[in-house]
This record gives C-alpha cells, structure tokens and sequence, in this order.
C-alpha cells in the first residue's frame, strides 16, 4: 500500500503535488483560526454578542475590497497574489497571539490577517481548477479540498490535545498557524507563476454573470449567520469551552475528508443547480433546529446544535460548485480569476453589515434573540433555494472547456 501511494505521488505534476501541500498547510492555519478565535476573543477581551458582532466589520472589509486588491496586483498572477496573501495572514495570526490588550491594535492586526485570508480565497479555486482535465472541475477540486481538509483533522486533534492537557497559550496556537501560512507562501514560491490563465482586465463585469453576482449575494447572508452567530450560540447560549468547539472542528475536518471529493464528483455529474439547490433545502431545515432545539429537546438541545454546527460547516464544500458554475460559463477564460474576486466582494457587502443588524436583533430580544436570527437565515436559505432553480449550463460549455 505504502508502495502504491509513493508510486502514485511520483506520478503526479510537480506544481500540484506543491500546491497538494499548500491545502495542507493551510488546513493547519484555518484550523487555529476555526477552532480558537470566538474563545480567544471571549476570554481575552471578554467579548459579548454586540462587540463580536462589531468585530466583523474589520474582519470582513478585506473580502469586500478584495477585488480592488486583486487588480492592484494583478501583473503578479494568481500565484504570485497567492505567496503575497499567505505573507499578509502569517504576519497578521502570529501578531494576534503577541499583542497586548488594545481592542484598536486587535481591530488593525485582524485586518491584517483577514486580507490575506481573503485575497487567497478565489485564487485557491483559480489554481485548483488550472489541474483539472476535461473538464472535471468539481472533480479535481474535491480532492485538492480532501487534502486541505485531512490536514485539518490531525491539526485539530493536536489542538485538541495541547488545549486538553497541555495548556497551551494563544500566543502558541497562534503561532503554528501563523508559521503554516508562511510555508504555504514558500510552496507558492516554488510553482510555475505562469500556469495560471493571465488576467489581461484589472476589472471584468459582464451581464452573463448576474446570476452568478446575486447568488454572491445570498450566500454572503448564509455565510455570515452560521459563521458569526452558529458558534457564538454554542459559545454564550450553551456555554461550551474551546475544546468542544476544536472537538466539533475535528469530526467536521474528518467528515470533510470523504465529504467533499463526494461533493466534488456530484458538481460535475448532477450539476450545479442540483447541489446548490439542495445544500439551501437542507440549510432551511438546520436554521429551524438552530431556532427551536433549546425549547423541542431539552437537555439534548446542545447535541442537536453541535450536529446543525457539523452539517452546516460541512455544507461550506458545496461552495466550490459556484466556482465550477463560473469556469463554465466563462465568456472568457482570464475572466475566472477576477470574476471570483468579484463574486467575494459582493457577498461581503452583506456579510460586513448583516452581523451588524443580526447582533442588534439578538441583543434588543434578549436571551431568546438568536431564535429570530435563525429564523431570517431560514428566509435567506429560501431565496437561495429558488434563485438556483434559474442556473443554466450548456452541455457544450460544460464538456468544452479545458484546464
């Protein structure tokens, strides 16, 4: 077995076994950022709803001006932007576990990192599907995500075990995921610049693409409800502790192992209507749970909760079939790169204010508010379902193009 394995990597294209182990790193630094940072902010700066809320207006304002950074730099390449985005959130994670307590230097120092988390975003989509063959994006972008993902279910297991029973600090946690990201930036370093479809348009806006920019738009509301408020309810509703929140990121990392090559081969064999339909149909169902578990089951409304906080950060994979829908249907291929940036800065102009509005609803309902949160994430899950009834591919630009 061992043999095959080795066999089987000495096989592969050497800027794809590089980027192979990018994913890898970067499931280390993700998982640090997934699994600390809402206690992080709890117990350092003694967060409650209305400043986590506030917090990401900076955490988000990278993803809405990520265009504009893209075609600042968009001479570089996609590669060349991916080493520089990688730079930015290794300086940003490490200078988050060493600063002292000032909530205006966090703000600045979570700018820092979230726009190289974000500018990285679209690209790792772009390079991902330059390796695809055949058109078999979801294909190829579901295995590169399943290595991503095994990366993070050992590096959330070792979270796990150094908060369980070592102890360790932020500062430490912080630390490997900053030193993660850089060698992300060093593989980065190392690959062909030029595989990668030139951009020859700082900015591409086409009328083919509405329905793919409103979709952004939905989903920037999706995004922000189960990213800002799900594991905040687990956090101040349930008041779980950051080893069952790194717990919860470990089976979702272990699920995504299998999960999203799955989701992968279902893109290019079902379409993307079928699996973006049916992630909105399934995410109604959980933002109901998210609502009601504490009042429908009891004592085994933090089990229900955890399991909507499994399925729905699980659901997450089903993002790469808005990545294949644009590939498709792309008028032009160096249109990919910069149309994703886009699509990223227009579901930021939701996701920065919506926390905003969703934190005001809490706190003015009081304990219960996070009920009604989730019930406008059940709407928004609605919108959604309908608006992907109107996806259309043509077979030929499905099977025509080619990575």
């Amino acid at each position: 077995m061992v043999k095959a394995i080795l066999a089987k990597v000495k096989g592969m294209e050497r800027d794809y076994l590089l980027f192979i182990f990018v994913g890898i790193f970067l499931g280390i630094g993700q998982s640090v950022d997934g699994a600390t940072i809402n206690n992080f902010l709890k117990d350092r700066f003694d967060f409650l709803i209305m400043q986590r809320t506030l917090l990401e207006i900076p955490r988000e304002m990278p993803g809405l001006l990520v265009f504009i950074f893209t075609a600042f730099l968009f001479a570089l390449g996609d590669i060349r932007i991916g080493v520089v985005a990688n730079l930015a959130a290794a300086s940003g994670m490490f200078l988050l576990g060493i600063i002292p307590y000032n909530f205006f230097l966090m703000l600045l120092v979570v700018f820092i990192y979230s726009t190289g988390q974000h500018l990285f975003m679209p690209l790792f989509n772009t390079i991902g599907m330059s390796f695809a063959k055949g058109g078999q994006y979801g294909r190829k972008l579901g295995q590169i995500s399943a290595a991503n993902t095994a990366s993070l279910v050992i590096s959330s297991a070792l979270l796990w075990l150094l908060f369980r029973y070592f102890h360790i600090s932020y500062t430490v946690s912080f630390t490997i995921g900053a030193l993660a990201f850089l060698a992300a930036a060093i593989l980065l370093m190392k690959m062909n610049p030029g595989r990668t479809e030139p951009m020859k348009n700082r900015f591409v806006f086409r009328k083919e693409y509405k329905l793919y920019y409103w979709l952004c738009i939905v989903y920037g509301a999706r995004k922000q409800i189960f990213l800002t408020f799900a594991p905040w309810v687990l956090v101040d509703v349930f008041a779980q502790k950051v080893t069952t929140l790194t717990m919860l990121f470990f089976i979702i990392s272990t699920l995504g192992i299998f999960v999203k090559p799955l989701i992968g081969l279902l893109i290019d064999r079902l379409g993307e209507k079928v699996i973006l339909a049916g992630e909105s149909a399934i995410l109604i169902l959980v933002c109901l749970l998210y609502a009601y578990a504490a009042d429908l089951f009891g004592s085994w409304a933090v089990v229900i909760v955890c399991a909507c906080y499994v399925l729905d950060q699980t659901l997450n994979a089903v993002g790469m079939a808005r990545a294949t829908y644009v590939k498709k249907i792309a008028v032009k291929a160096e249109d990919v790169s910069p149309t994703l940036s886009l699509g990223l800065s227009i579901d930021h102009v939701i996701s920065m204010f919506l926390p905003v509005v969703g934190g005001l609803v809490w706190y003015s309902a009081g304990a219960g508010g996070y009920k009604y949160v989730f019930l406008g994430g059940a709407l928004v899950a609605l919108i959604n379902f309908i608006s992907c009834l109107f996806i259309r591919v043509k077979p030929l630009q499905a099977e025509g193009q080619q990575a």
